[in-house]
């Protein structure tokens, strides 16, 4: 297992290299200047200086000064005064990139923790309800819901919670950030089309391993249906929810721009959409740095909770697939 552990972080700086490199050539390759945003037109001999100032006349070596500073190598050679330094953010000249994803990530991790946890629950009620009653009319009623959850957009959901909840019964705020009941709608709203997911993949891994040997041999003891299900096939049918959970968890801690926005949320999902839609290089690379790390990390910890929940997988076939 320390091995395995040792052997995946090792690869995560290449991991991280290869998807730095694809992101600055992508971002690159977007029409316009990050200095001519927002209406602005400063005199060429200001866009010439502002262009030798962030090298983005000279790709490579933009290149090379960014990986310096992401990497620390900069602030080791003392090149740099803070170390893993992701660059000014170009249409935000007072800001850091650090600053900001400093600012937005806390805000979109709250959010995101919190509508999987949520979803966690709705989808775990709904999926064993589905999966110990297969055919039934509350297995039917689960995968409607389901279904309605994937299907209807965030800016629907959102709005709706926001007119019911927030504008007619006053339960909660409209909109805005700085209390814990601000955050209560975001989640809400982002949790549903995970919860979804997680109920129809339950649903269907509980189903298969009701058929199993070793479920009919737990019921031919004794057990009930829900018993049986419950102590025995939980465990096993969860597996497909858990290696979902890695990159879900992953999309909703760096925020959905879609809830940030109809609730007016500070959060990093906003600030993304605005960077591509900016040309600000920095601040792109950046959040995507932070998303690719935080996939990285967390499909390693589903891989480890893998083998713990069955000692029988093999964690070497695990690093091959």
């Amino acid at each position: 297992m320390t091995a395995f552990i040792i052997r995946r972080l090792l690869q995560v700086p290449l991991v991280l290299l290869a998807i730095v490199v694809v992101t600055f050539s992508l971002v690159w390759l977007i029409p316009g200047n990050p200095m001519l945003q927002d209406g602005r037109q400063p005199p060429p001999e200001i866009v010439e200086a502002m262009n030798r100032q962030y090298q983005l006349d000279r790709p490579v070596a933009f290149l090379g000064q960014y990986l310096a500073q992401v990497s620390g190598v900069g602030w080791l050679l003392g090149w740099d005064a803070v170390p893993f330094d992701l660059g000014p953010s170009m249409r935000h000249p007072d800001w850091t990139v650090n600053e900001i994803i400093g600012a937005g990530f806390p805000v979109s991790a709250t959010i995101g923790l919190g509508a999987i946890a949520i979803a966690l629950f709705i989808g775990t009620i709904a999926g064993l309800i589905g999966g110990l009653r297969p055919g039934s009319w509350m297995d039917a009623c689960t995968q409607l819901v389901a279904l309605i959850g994937i299907s209807v957009p965030s800016f629907v959901t959102g709005s709706l919670l926001i007119m019911l909840l927030a504008a007619k019964f006053r339960l909660f705020p409209i909109a805005g950030w700085g209390t814990p009941a601000h955050a209560i709608l975001p989640m809400v709203t982002l949790s549903l089309p995970f919860a979804a997911y997680i109920a129809r993949l339950l649903r269907f891994g509980l189903v298969e391993q009701m058929n199993t040997d070793h479920m009919r041999t737990a019921r031919a003891k004794g057990l009930s249906r829900r018993a049986a299900a419950i102590r025995h096939g939980l465990k096993n049918a969860f597996l497909p929810v858990l290696s979902f959970l890695g990159p879900a968890t992953a999309v909703a801690m760096t925020g959905s721009f879609v809830v940030e926005k109809v609730f007016a949320v500070p959060g990093l999902g906003r600030h993304f959409v605005e960077a591509v839609l900016g040309k600000d290089i920095t601040l792109v690379m950046g959040v995507v740095l932070v998303y690719a790390l935080l996939l990285v990390l967390l499909n390693l910890l589903v891989d480890v909770l893998y083998a713990w929940i069955d000692p029988r997988i093999d964690l070497a076939h695990v690093q091959a697939r």
